[in-house]
C-alpha cells in the first residue's frame, strides 16, 4: 500500500461511478481474477481524458476490455481506440464485451505480442495507456514514444508495485526482482528521455504520467 488505506477509502467514497454496464464488466472480472484498474487510478484516468480529449488512443493491455471502455465513454469527443492483447483466454471476452457495448466499431483489438503489434502500427497516437505486464514496459518504450504524437500522452499504470519499487532488490522475493530491475530501468528511462516530460503520481500501485514534446518552429 503506498497511501494509507483509510485515506484512499475515503476518497474512493467520493466516487460517483461509471454507471452500470462498467460496474458489471468491472465485477465480472473481478470474479474471474483478472486485474482491474484501481478506483483511484479510473478517476484519474477518466480527469487526463476530459482535460485533454485525445481523438486516438492506443491501449497496451486490453484484459477484458474494462479499461478501453472506460476511456472510450469517459472521452468527451469521439475517439478511435487501438487496444493490443496476448493472452488468448481473454480476448473473446473483450472482444464479447466491445460489443455488449455496441462499440466493436470504434474500439479495434489486435492480437499479439505488443512489442511486435506496434512495430507495425504508423500512428500517431494522441494518448497512449500502458497497462500489460510490468516487466515489458521498457520492452515496449521505444515504439510507445515512436507511436506519440506531440503533446501526446503516455499514462503507465502499476509502477511503484506496492512500494517494492524502493527497497533493494534483494529485499524482494526472488521471483520478483527481475520484473523490479525492470521497472527501476523504465521509471529511469521516462524521466531522463529529452522528449518526455513525466511526473510519477502514487496514485493506486503508482502511475506515470508522461507528455512529447511538440515540434519547435
Amino acid at each position: 500500500m503506498i497511501v494509507e488505506e483509510r485515506l484512499i477509502t475515503y476518497i474512493n467514497s467520493l466516487n460517483t461511478g461509471n454507471g452500470s454496464f462498467l460496474e458489471e464488466i468491472e465485477a465480472e472480472a473481478q470474479r474471474s481474477y483478472v486485474p482491474v484498474i484501481r478506483k483511484e487510478t479510473q478517476q484519474f484516468l477518466k480527469f487526463l481524458l476530459v482535460m485533454n480529449c485525445p481523438k486516438s488512443i492506443l491501449e497496451i493491455g486490453t484484459a477484458t476490455g474494462f479499461s478501453a471502455l472506460l476511456m472510450e465513454t469517459s472521452n468527451p469527443v469521439p475517439c478511435h481506440i487501438t487496444t493490443i492483447e496476448n493472452y488468448k483466454k481473454r480476448i473473446p471476452i473483450a472482444k464479447a464485451n466491445f460489443l455488449r457495448a455496441g462499440r466493436e466499431n470504434v474500439i479495434e483489438l489486435l492480437e499479439g505480442d505488443a512489442s511486435q503489434v506496434m512495430k507495425g502500427l504508423d500512428g500517431p497516437y494522441d494518448f497512449i495507456f500502458m497497462d500489460a505486464a510490468k516487466g515489458q514496459y521498457i520492452h515496449f518504450l521505444p515504439e510507445a514514444i515512436r507511436l506519440l504524437g506531440p503533446g501526446g500522452i503516455l499514462v503507465s499504470d502499476n509502477v511503484l508495485q506496492d512500494g517494492d519499487i524502493i527497497e533493494s532488490r534483494f529485499a524482494v522475493t526472488r521471483r520478483n526482482r527481475t520484473i523490479h530491475k525492470r521497472m527501476r530501468e523504465y521509471l529511469y528511462e521516462l524521466t531522463h528521455t529529452e522528449s518526455l516530460t513525466t511526473s510519477i503520481l502514487p496514485i493506486g500501485d503508482g502511475v506515470t504520467v508522461s507528455v512529447k514534446e511538440r515540434n519547435k518552429e
